[in-house]
């Protein structure tokens, strides 16, 4: 008899309030693979914004509650990267000689992004989607430097019925957004964009493809400025298309 999987939800706090359908397709994703999903609705921010931002108190602080909402034995998953980076890479800096130090590395152990759970831990990589048309994926600095995640959203997508994936040049350079850097450098951000936009279009694709919302949604803003034809997609999105 198969055991059912438990699986507690981290939902960032940009893709609760602006792309809630990404955290609903990765539900529908996980319990298609016999996993039994659970969500803290109390659950808020995992403290990055503060702690990029030099606010290493208040990332603290937020980083307790963040520890407290998630402490369990159970797997915890994320539709992004950048959030499990950081935590994973910093709590223990943020933590260090404290007394939480045990609960941030039962944490650290059991977060994983979204990809790298279906891979690595339930080690499939064909979930029955159906997609057509050309894509490109572009690698997260998060997803590929802090969470060294970068063949098995590739294995995911090839998978996808209909869907042919390209890899476009620079793959692994920026997209520019960054955070705050996004704000304090917006010409050079800007700048970054184009150029990403310009290598996935020189792909043929029609679909832009990331591990990461944050990503995504800058690199949608500058492709609505200038009316280009390309759409962005989270690939929780696609793996639960055409089913």
């Amino acid at each position: 008899m198969k055991l059912t999987m438990n699986v507690h939800l981290f939902i960032p706090c940009f893709v609760d309030q602006l792309y809630p359908d990404t955290a609903f397709n990765m539900v529908k994703v996980l319990e298609k693979l016999g996993c039994r999903v659970h969500y803290n609705p109390d659950q808020t921010c995992c403290g990055q914004p503060a702690f990029n931002a030099g606010y290493w108190d208040e990332a603290k602080s937020v980083g307790q509650k963040f520890l407290k909402d998630f402490h369990t034995y159970d797997y915890i998953v994320t539709p992004s990267a950048s959030c499990a980076g950081y935590v994973r890479n910093y709590y223990g800096k943020l933590f260090d000689n404290s007394a939480v130090h045990n609960d941030v590395k039962l944490l650290r152990k059991n977060l994983f992004e979204f990809t790298e759970f279906l891979t690595d831990i339930l080690k499939t990589t064909d979930v029955g989607a159906t997609l057509n048309g050309v894509c490109t994926y572009h690698d997260s600095c998060a997803g590929l430097r802090e969470c060294g995640i970068k063949t098995g959203p590739r294995q995911l997508l090839e998978k996808v019925k209909g869907l042919e994936l390209r890899e476009m040049d620079q793959v692994e350079t920026c997209c520019g957004f960054g955070g705050t850097f996004a704000v304090k450098y917006e010409p050079i951000s800007i700048g970054m964009a184009d150029q990403k936009v310009g290598n996935a279009l020189d792909t043929g694709a029609e679909y832009l493809i990331s591990t990461d919302v944050s990503c995504l949604m800058h690199l949608e803003g500058y492709i609505k400025k200038k009316g280009i034809n390309l759409k962005t997609m989270h690939i929780a999105d696609v793996l639960a298309s055409g089913w």
